[in-house]
């Protein structure tokens, strides 16, 4: 006769299994993402203070069931990882139960506007939910130490057409050349192609002839160029990125069928124990 003891960890199995075909049901995710939208309208509507004051009740109601929501679904997740150390081996995982907590911090104070503010950070939930919005981040993050190199160019170019910028035209434009501080600011409208033609060179062109010279030759440089460089080091390190999920997809594959063969292995032991002792009992 098999025991509790026994019955118990196969329970939990088959209960892990179960909560692990909802989770990665794509209905569930779909579901996690109406739910983050449907907050984010929420939080929206709150910003109404005649909405929000004559409804304070239904929006805190809301939230309430939203957080718990939120907190089901981490939990479930948590549930479904085999084993259990997988969960928090990804970094989403740990910045969505910081979200979460920090909404059972601050429960007790849903009518703080402070506090109120820090509840729309729930609708960067998505960003770990939706695995191309993830892949974006983890590109972005990657790109972060590239950026320096790029940064310092970009700084030197900057500066040396303030300099020249801020000799040349300080005497026919002083609104947009007068300082270097206002330079470095024109410039930066520049190169964002906001009015550069129309707003700045032209009126220049008027005054000073061949100053388009200085204006094309720092588009070139710092829209096209410099521009470039940043579009392509995004892109290279969302490749990164995207194998490196694939990478870690793999490995997570290959711990959870190495811990499916031992909990089977474990089973086949149990069974031949048991086999063992009834042919012993028959004896």
């Amino acid at each position: 006769m098999v025991s509790k003891q026994e019955l118990q960890p196969n329970a939990n199995s088959s209960f892990r299994k179960v909560v692990e075909k909802v989770v990665d049901h794509r209905a569930f995710t779909v579901t996690v993402i109406v739910l983050i939208l449907f907050n984010a309208v929420i939080v929206g509507l709150e910003t109404y203070p005649s909405l929000y004051n004559e409804h304070k009740g239904l929006f805190f109601t809301i939230d309430f069931i939203l957080l718990w929501t939120f907190t089901i679904e981490i939990a479930m997740r948590l549930i479904a990882s085999n084993p259990t150390k997988r969960f928090f081996k990804n970094p989403w995982n740990w910045f969505d139960l910081l979200i979460v907590s920090a909404g059972h911090i601050f429960a007790g104070a849903q009518f703080i506007t402070v506090l109120r503010i820090l509840r729309v950070l729930r609708v960067l939930r998505a960003i770990s939910v939706i695995p191309s919005l993830r892949r974006l981040v983890d590109a972005l993050l990657m790109t972060i130490p590239a950026l320096g190199n790029i940064l310092i160019l970009m700084s030197m170019v900057f500066y040396i057409f303030a300099v020249i910028g801020t000799m040349l035209f300080s005497s026919v434009a002083p609104e947009f050349f007068g300082t270097l501080q206002q330079t470095l600011l024109t410039l930066f409208q520049l190169v964002t192609l906001d009015s550069w033609a129309s707003g700045v060179m032209r009126p220049i062109s008027a005054e000073m002839t061949g100053a388009w010279i200085y204006f094309v030759s720092f588009i070139l440089v710092g829209t096209f160029i410099i521009f470039n460089l940043f579009i392509g080091v995004i892109v290279n390190n969302v490749e990164k990125a995207n194998e490196l999920e694939l990478k870690g997809e793999i490995e997570e594959e290959k711990e959870q069928l190495q811990a499916e063969l031992s909990q089977l292995r474990g089973e086949v032991s149990e069974m031949k124990q048991m086999l063992a002792e009834m042919n012993k009992k028959l004896k």
